[in-house]
C-alpha cells in the first residue's frame, strides 16, 4: 500500500505540476505523510504480533496493556493518515488539480472537492467520538478510462513522446 501510494503520487506529479507545481508538490507531500502514518500503524501491529509470540514467562497484565497501547497507536495512525490526510491530499489537492486541468470529467473532480472535506470532517467526528470509523467506496475511473485525451494539460506537453505515453495509459 505504501509503495502504491508513493508510486501514484510520483506518477501523477509530472503531469500535475504543469497545472500548479506548488499544489502538485503538496499532493505528493500529503501522500508521503499518509504513508508515514500507515508505516507507523503497520509497525505497531507487527509489535503486537512479536509481543504475543514472545509472551512465555512474561507478566500477562503488562503484555495486555502494551498490546492495547500498540493497537491504540494503530487506530490513531489509520484515523489520521488514511482517515484525514487523504481528505486533504487526494480530495482537495488532487481534486482541485484535476478540476483545473480538465484531465478527468469536471463532475468526477467535483466528487473529490466535495468528498475531501467530508473525509476530513468524518475523521474529526471519529476523533471526537461522534461515530465509529467506517469505509467509503473508491472511484475507479482512472483505472478503467484513463485521462481525457482532449485535456489542455496533455496538449502542453513539451515532448511529443510524453504526450503519446500519457494518452496511451
Amino acid at each position: 500500500m505504501i509503495i502504491a501510494n508513493i508510486g501514484t503520487a510520483l506518477a501523477l506529479f509530472p503531469i500535475l505540476k504543469r497545472q500548479n507545481e506548488g499544489l502538485a508538490l503538496g499532493y505528493v507531500t500529503a501522500r508521503l505523510v499518509e504513508c508515514g502514518f500507515i508505516a507507523v500503524g503497520i509497525l505497531s501491529v507487527l509489535a503486537v504480533v512479536t509481543l504475543r509470540q514472545d509472551a512465555a514467562g512474561a507478566d500477562a497484565d503488562s503484555l495486555v496493556v502494551a498490546g492495547q497501547s500498540l493497537i491504540a497507536i494503530k487506530d490513531w495512525t489509520f484515523l489520521l493518515g488514511p482517515g484525514f490526510v487523504v481528505g486533504v491530499g487526494n480530495g482537495l489537492l488532487l481534486g482541485y488539480l484535476m478540476y483545473r486541468s480538465g484531465l478527468i470529467p469536471r463532475g468526477m473532480a467535483m466528487l473529490g472537492l466535495v468528498g475531501g472535506p467530508l473525509v476530513c470532517a468524518s475523521g474529526i467526528a471519529v476523533m471526537f467520538g461522534a461515530f465509529d470509523a467506517g469505509s467509503a467506496a473508491q472511484a475507479i475511473y482512472l483505472t478503467v478510462k484513463g485521462f481525457k485525451k482532449s485535456s489542455a494539460v496533455l496538449d502542453a506537453t513539451p515532448r511529443a513522446g510524453l504526450r503519446a505515453a500519457a494518452v496511451a495509459a
